[in-house]
């Protein structure tokens, strides 16, 4: 297989023209399904290129794709590019970059002068960066990437969706990004395996789907993470818990207590999940477990595993499962697991039940309940015929916490229960909500209006908070 950046020498081919809108009651004279036609474009707020002209003027400076390819041939022929697919990046060779970039746009006459600083920017965010995304990768309010097509890019701002004026050229040049972005963590991404999970340099988080499945060009979704991982305090002001939720949670995991935190998609499971992993001691040994390693823990004593998937052969896969079961000799303090969403949830619940204490994950859920009944369903995927009620006594025995967390109507991110796991009842596992989020309705913005409130029940865990020295005063618990 070429190199990367031998194919990126190449001219990007015409992207495919959209496919005509049916007439209505008409069929399509092949005998397989026409695929759907792409909706109108919608209206864009402005371009990455600057208008020329008044304003009514419509018209804009397009960078002819034969200027393009040549520049980008000579920037690549003049230049060391084996240190890129590396990583190996600087200040240094960001700068020598960039002067050479300079140095070739300058000479263009092709390109006006006041257009030359937008080209520049944009070649060099295509041999350095992640062509077109890479000022919304650099953009800290855009908290989300996605791109639907090549002509199509949305992102997420304070919650919200919005179309943003970013295109690249043509499909190529949206898998050109995709695999530079595998390419460096070892995986791979084409026709016999056309889905990948990946993530970038800063660990934001990175799915991408090609043809054939999916129908109109590659489509990539990125979750930006913080520069910074967020803190207690910044959930706090936020509105997301309350200052006596938040010593709760943290008198908790330095009880040792065993905690799920459960959510929906893009819920801010993983978000709450770093700022737990934050009150675990730092003389303690913590061993996480990822698909994709996007964990940010603080601590030193820290040991990063990540699955890894099967190779062209079909072999060589290892996954969470495999990881969790070795993860139990390596003298852990704590084990973490980014996520629970298969038969490894029987292993972290032995694990639990087995002296590890105080372990850590993440499940998708709308409430707690609904917790554990996927947890019950994620055990018995792993193959073993056990009766639900020995899978339920293993919940109960195992879990002591349940961490919801939601994103509501206005695109804002809350806690909305902290529940006690307190054990079983006939065939049936008891909760108790501790703390919970009350809705009451939209306000004239648009924002919901809400209400974190405990209810004033003490745990019956509250002995292990004793025991580890971290009593809290009856006030914590609302009433």
């Amino acid at each position: 297989m070429p190199d990367l950046y031998d194919r990126l020498k190449q001219p990007y081919p015409n992207y495919p023209p959209r496919p005509a809108q049916p007439a209505p009651n008409s069929r399509p004279a092949s005998s397989h399904p026409a695929a759907p036609p792409l909706p109108a474009e919608p209206q864009r707020s402005g371009t990455l290129i600057q208008r020329l002209g008044g304003p009514d003027a419509v018209k804009t400076f397009e960078l002819p794709p034969a200027v393009k390819n040549a520049i980008r041939q000579q920037l690549l022929a003049e230049m060391d590019t084996s240190w890129l697919s590396a990583g190996e990046m600087n200040d240094d060779k960001r700068m020598e970059i960039r002067r050479k970039i300079v140095e070739v746009v300058s000479a263009q006459a092709e390109i006006p002068p006041l257009e030359r600083e937008a080209v520049i920017q944009a070649m060099f965010a295509e041999i350095v960066g992640f062509g077109p995304i890479q000022p919304l990768l650099d953009d800290p309010e855009v908290s989300e990437v996605m791109v639907n097509s090549p002509t199509q890019v949305y992102v997420e701002r304070r919650g919200r969706l919005e179309l943003s004026d970013v295109q690249f050229a043509n499909a190529q040049q949206v898998l050109q990004v995709i695999e530079k972005i595998v390419a460096p963590l070892g995986r791979r991404i084409d026709e016999s395996s056309p889905m990948v999970d990946a993530r970038l340099p800063d660990g934001s988080r990175v799915n991408a789907i090609i043809p054939p499945l999916a129908l109109r060009g590659p489509s990539v979704t990125i979750r930006k993470f913080a520069k910074r991982p967020l803190t207690i305090e910044q959930l706090v002001s936020s509105g997301s818990m309350t200052k006596p939720m938040a010593m709760f949670l943290e008198a908790c995991v330095r009880a040792r207590l065993n905690i799920i935190v459960s959510g929906g998609t893009g819920s801010g499971k993983t978000t709450t999940l770093n700022v737990l992993s934050a009150f675990i001691p730092e003389d303690e040994r913590i061993v996480t477990i990822e698909d994709a390693a996007e964990l940010q823990l603080r601590q030193d004593h820290v040991v990063a595993l990540e699955t890894r998937p099967a190779n062209i052969e079909g072999r060589g896969e290892i996954s969470i499962r495999n990881l969790v079961r070795n993860a139990l000799r390596m003298r852990p303090d704590r084990i973490v697991v980014g996520e629970c969403r298969g038969g490894e949830a029987l292993d972290m619940l032995q694990a639990m039940n087995t002296g590890h204490d105080g372990s850590l994950t993440t499940g998708h859920a709308n409430s707690p309940r609904d917790m554990l009944s996927r947890l019950e369903t994620m055990v018995m995927m792993a193959g073993m015929e056990l009766p639900i009620k020995a899978i339920r006594e293993q919940v109960a025995s195992a879990l002591d916490l349940i961490v919801q967390v939601a994103r509501l109507k206005d695109g804002t991110r809350r806690v909305t229960h902290i529940t006690e796991v307190q054990g079983m009842e006939g065939d049936v596992i008891v909760l108790q909500d501790l703390f919970l989020l009350r809705q009451f309705g939209l306000d004239d913005q648009g924002r919901v209006r809400c209400e974190h409130s405990g209810t004033g029940i003490r745990p019956r865990f509250y002995d292990k908070l004793l025991e580890a020295g971290v009593p809290l005063p009856d006030s914590v618990f609302g009433g």
